[in-house]
């Protein structure tokens, strides 16, 4: 299966799930990091721009760390989302050279295209909440 470029958000839902698993606990950016596989500077980064949206906080020192800012019920998909990729492009719209009049064109057509695919995914994100993430399996298609 093809990876995306970009995991952050997958990594952000996943931290929070991890946070919404023990609520009122401090949990260091180490301990966070080998869940998701990746290192504790990458969570710091993408736990700081959650506690920029209001859905993290964090306490130096040695008994500090991160926790949940809110319910995981109040918490949708969609503000992760913004908070970790805020609007930038989800397809890959690339710049054509500024005197070819079919690659302004395209270009103008797929950067429309962009802000629509962005609202319909803002849209359904937003009826999913960490929550929704923490209960085992429901979010997977069950069989007929």
């Amino acid at each position: 299966m093809a990876q995306p470029t970009n995991t952050q958000f997958a990594v952000a839902v996943h931290l929070l799930t991890l946070l919404a698993g023990a609520p009122g606990e401090w949990q260091d950016s180490q301990s966070l990091a080998g869940s998701p596989a990746t290192n504790a500077t990458h969570v710091r980064r993408i736990l700081g721009r959650l506690r920029a949206a209001g859905l993290v906080r964090s306490q130096p020192g040695p008994h500090g760390g991160w926790m949940l800012e809110r319910e995981p019920e109040s918490v949708d998909l969609a503000r992760v989302w913004l908070a970790v990729n805020g609007d930038d492009p989800v397809l890959g719209v690339h710049v054509p050279q500024p005197d070819c009049a079919v690659g302004q064109r395209v270009h103008r057509n797929l950067l429309a295209l962009d802000r629509r695919a962005l609202d319909a995914l803002l849209a359904e994100l937003a009826h999913t909440s960490v929550a929704d993430v923490l209960r085992q399996d429901a979010l997977v298609p069950q069989p007929g």
